[in-house]
């Protein structure tokens, strides 16, 4: 599930961040260690993912820079989520 839209849909559509080191990182591999929290490659999900990392990743005072960075170049190249299917549930 998404932690930016909360929609249910296949894993090969999120993308998983973790937190390494007082950072939030994308795990472009889905290998880095640690508990994950995936979301949307979409900046609107993303951005509203933020506010809820600290809780889902179960670590207060992450730095988020790092996915804002990733999301705002997200942004810039027009993917639209909208083209994805969902699972049915």
């Amino acid at each position: 599930m998404c932690l930016g839209c909360r929609m249910r849909c296949e894993q090969d559509a999120l993308v998983r961040l973790v937190a390494a080191n007082g950072a939030v990182v994308v795990d472009e591999g889905r290998r880095l260690p640690g508990r994950g929290a995936w979301v949307h490659s979409d900046a609107a999900c993303v951005q509203r993912a933020t506010r809820s990392l600290g809780h889902a990743l179960r670590s207060r005072g992450l730095d988020a820079t790092p996915i804002e960075a990733w999301a705002a170049r997200l942004a810039g190249d027009g993917h639209d989520r909208k083209t994805e299917t969902t699972m049915d549930n």
